[in-house]
């Protein structure tokens, strides 16, 4: 009998909820979901495959494929993106809650999104050691919220850049300023996630 881990489970369970906006974008003839969903599925199936085709990667890239090799970190990927893409596009409607019919549904795919990037970073960080870059937690902790909020300006600014080519985003500076909130908020629970609960990693000692 083959044993599978609950965050494994979870990552699978992903992959069939974006499966299903596939097929949901293909009845609906909707090109640019369908693109989205292939990324999320294929991005998705990485950390079930590439542990098992390269046991031991090079020590150089180990601690930015840390995350990778972490089904834990993944399983909250993989939450992430299967919660964003159904937003987009509920399976088997025609809804799309993140862009037209409930534009505030951007909220939740924001918190989330910020929990995934601030974990994603914080582990890099904290494994950097093994490459001879060591940090204390409160080093790692100062180091990914400035990482953190370079990302997550970056994409808002891209963002509104793109206002003039993308005919479905136009979002005000109040509308900004939320998603930056809501980034922050999930930021903040994923730090407090590390550091009570230790998952799905810890941060050491200072």
């Amino acid at each position: 009998m083959v044993y599978i881990t609950r965050e494994r489970a979870i990552i699978k369970g992903s992959i069939f909820v974006v499966f299903l906006g596939f097929l949901t974008a293909v009845i609906n003839g909707r090109s640019d979901h369908i693109y989205r969903t292939i990324v999320a599925i294929l991005g998705l199936s990485i950390p079930l495959v590439l542990p098992k085709k390269l046991l031991n990667p090079p020590e150089k890239v180990k601690p930015f494929l840390s995350p990778v090799y972490d089904e834990r970190t993944m399983a909250v990927l993989g939450i992430f993106i299967a919660v964003h893409v159904s937003l987009v596009n509920v399976p088997f409607t025609h809804y799309d809650l993140f862009h037209r019919d409930w534009r505030n549904a951007d909220m939740i795919s924001h918190f989330l999104g910020g929990l995934t990037v601030w974990l994603i970073v914080a582990q890099i960080l904290s494994e950097l050691e093994g490459i001879g870059i060591k940090l204390s937690k409160r080093q790692v902790v100062l180091y990914t919220f400035i990482v953190f909020y370079v990302l997550s300006l970056g994409w808002e600014v891209a963002e509104k850049l793109s206002e003039s080519e993308i005919s479905f985003i136009h979002e005000s500076l109040t509308n900004k300023l939320r998603d930056l909130l809501m980034d922050t908020l999930g930021a903040l629970f994923g730090w407090w996630v590390v550091e009570k609960r230790r998952y799905p990693f810890g941060l050491g000692r200072d």
